[in-house]
């Protein structure tokens, strides 16, 4: 059990290079999957980084954080839209395939360590201000990835730029993403408001 307290961080980069590896293999669209990975590894990469530089986050908000790399390296193997989840939409009665919303949700998880990071390292001087800087962030991170899908949708154009905008027909996708993002930020920023103590 110390093992796995000591090392989760490693064991995690560990499970999830060999899922890169595994969905990697003849996707759906080769072009989606790279317009989908790239930011996603550069996430990845930019945890290790932080991690050998001598920033670490407790093993709750690593393991948060991962949510994210797992769901988005499986919606680009197949693309967001035909992800299989019947599952989950079947479960709540969705037509619309609702992988990319969950996926969006995961995005505020990372205003758990956002949170995590300026208490602990004495960043800001309350919890409220925690609270608010994190979910503002998530916010921000929200609107500028809608941006970016967008200008990939018209300048790739085609199926490549349909597939990686993923709003399967609805006007109102990319609002819905953003607020999603940001109602993951606030359940994730709420649970550090109770778990995260000052060192």
């Amino acid at each position: 059990m110390k093992f796995l307290q000591n090392y989760f961080p490693h064991i995690l980069l560990s499970v999830y290079i060999l899922w890169v590896i595994a969905f990697s293999i003849n996707p759906y669209s080769r072009d989606v999957w790279y317009a989908e990975m790239i930011p996603i590894l550069g996430i990845a990469l930019a945890l290790v980084v932080l991690f050998i530089r001598g920033v670490r986050f407790s093993n709750l908000a690593y393991l948060l954080m991962s949510v994210l790399l797992f769901l988005h390296t499986y919606g680009a193997y197949y693309t967001f839209e035909l992800a299989p989840f019947a599952w989950f939409n079947n479960l709540f009665g969705f037509e619309r395939n609702m992988f990319d919303r969950v996926g969006h949700f995961s995005v505020g998880f990372y205003a758990y360590a956002l949170f995590e990071y300026v208490i602990c390292y004495n960043k800001v001087s309350s919890k409220f201000w925690a609270f608010i800087l994190s979910v503002c962030f998530i916010g921000t991170v929200a609107m500028a990835y809608e941006i970016i899908e967008w200008r990939y949708a018209v300048d790739e154009g085609g199926a490549a730029g349909l597939a990686f905008l993923g709003s399967q027909g609805d006007i109102w996708d990319a609002q819905k993403d953003m607020l999603m993002d940001t109602l993951g930020g606030i359940v994730a920023a709420t649970l550090a408001l109770f778990l995260v103590k000052k060192k």
